[in-house]
């Protein structure tokens, strides 16, 4: 067993208006991400389940061809191999929940969050 705080933890910049926070288990990923206001994470696709969790702020999603607007207290479950991209329309701190593990981000293969 391991024990975690988000404000203990080191926030990793994956560009200037990007970071997270990100702890792996044996079979999936949780990620506090924090994102300033228009910060656009690029249309992407990956074979891991996701929930996404806006805790504060707003996220427009493009998503299955249509979109999606987050605000805090809302959930999004987003399937497999679906493409979808995001938009903060403000400063937001979101919490994504991944299955199984993302095996790219513990590789560094995730150069699309880097641009």
């Amino acid at each position: 067993m391991q024990r975690y705080h988000w404000n203990t933890m080191e926030q990793e910049q994956m560009n200037p208006q990007l970071g997270r926070r990100a702890i792996h288990g044996a079979s999936l990923t949780v990620a506090r991400i924090e994102l300033k206001q228009g910060c656009v994470v690029p249309e992407h696709s990956h074979a891991n389940e996701q929930i996404s969790m806006v805790e504060t702020g707003a996220l427009k999603f493009s998503i299955g061809g249509g979109e999606q607007v987050l605000r805090a207290g809302d959930v999004l479950v987003i399937p497999p191999h679906l493409p979808h991209g995001v938009v903060a329309l403000e400063d937001t701190v979101a919490v994504d929940v991944f299955a199984p593990a993302r095996e790219d981000w513990q590789r560094g293969d995730d150069a699309y969050l880097r641009r």
